[in-house]
């Protein structure tokens, strides 16, 4: 997802307090470790080829709805392509390394992966057709801060509202769908997006939508108030437990599929590694971000957990 972190930026200079966005959170779920190494020490990460990819497919949807409805075609996204990479490109530099000398995963050619973008365009058309739709609004900030002083915040891809004031929530995913078991994960990312609406704006999204792209799925889901109040409790915990593993600074691995995909392996206690000495930074004084989700959102691999 393509997102210009200034606007993120300037309200973390204005809020000093807690705050959680859906990615952190999952990593905290997934493995404490990894949200040390991206939250508090704030590693660098090597490219991902699929989260970059996933990264310029979601920047050509946004710019897709800023033609005409009768010109959103699947052409006109394909014309897209070039333009939005080389600003992706100019924007995040580091994007460059995947072709340095081939990528990681097998030697990936620039052409080859502008290609598979091209391919998930495909797929987006395959399950809706834009020239039908007028968006609300798309790539924005939503946040709120609960009792407690936790302040809530992320990127939605896109917000559709009906005549009659109903909201849809809608995420592209350029992976594949899900197996049944793990739908509930995710889920997680737009429930969070909704309890966030349903605070500010005082409406529950009567739909969350993912757009799954590489295989041309739906995935409808109604929340109602109840669910998004325990949804609201079960991240106050989550907060809990990230704030007393800082202050023990204790963040052990959780061992998964996903460790896989991590770009941390070498500081990884479950792989031999030693990680660095915990920061002397005080606790709450770590944002915990919004930006990341521009090459490491919601597109990375599913897994139980």
């Amino acid at each position: 997802m393509t997102v210009d972190a200034s606007p993120a930026a300037a309200r973390e200079e204005q809020h000093r307090g807690p705050s959680l966005s859906p990615s952190r959170a999952a990593d905290f779920k997934s493995c404490p470790l990894l949200y040390r190494f991206r939250s508090i020490d704030r590693l660098p990460e090597r490219p991902n080829a699929d989260a970059v990819r996933g990264t310029l497919v979601h920047a050509v949807l946004e710019r897709l709805f800023d033609l005409p409805a009768a010109e959103r075609t699947p052409e006109s996204a394909a014309a897209l392509v070039a333009p939005s990479w080389a600003a992706l490109r100019e924007e995040r530099v580091e994007v460059g390394e995947l072709f340095a000398g081939g990528d990681a995963a097998g030697e990936l050619s620039e052409e080859e992966f502008i290609a598979g973008a091209t391919e998930l365009l495909g797929g987006y058309f395959a399950v809706e057709d834009p020239r039908r739709l007028e968006p609300a609004e798309r790539e924005i900030l939503v946040e709120t801060t609960l009792g407690d002083g936790l302040l809530l915040r992320g990127i939605v891809d896109r917000l559709d509202v009906a005549p009659d004031g109903a909201i849809r929530v809608v995420d592209y995913k350029s992976g594949g769908a899900p197996r049944e078991a793990f739908e509930a994960r995710a889920l997680f990312q737009l429930k969070f997006y909704a309890l966030v609406l349903w605070r500010t704006r005082g409406v529950v999204p009567r739909v969350l939508r993912l757009l799954y792209l590489k295989d041309e799925e739906a995935c409808d889901y109604t929340p109602d108030s109840e669910e998004l109040e325990r949804f609201e409790r079960t991240l106050v915990a989550l907060w809990d437990a990230i704030e007393r593993a800082t202050r023990a600074k204790d963040f052990r691995p959780r061992p998964s599929k996903l460790c896989g995909w991590c770009s941390h392996q070498a500081l990884c206690p479950e792989f031999g590694g030693t990680p660095p000495p915990f920061p002397a930074v005080p606790h709450d004084s770590l944002p915990q971000g919004v930006g990341e989700k521009v090459l490491t959102g919601g597109d990375e691999p599913v897994a139980a957990g």
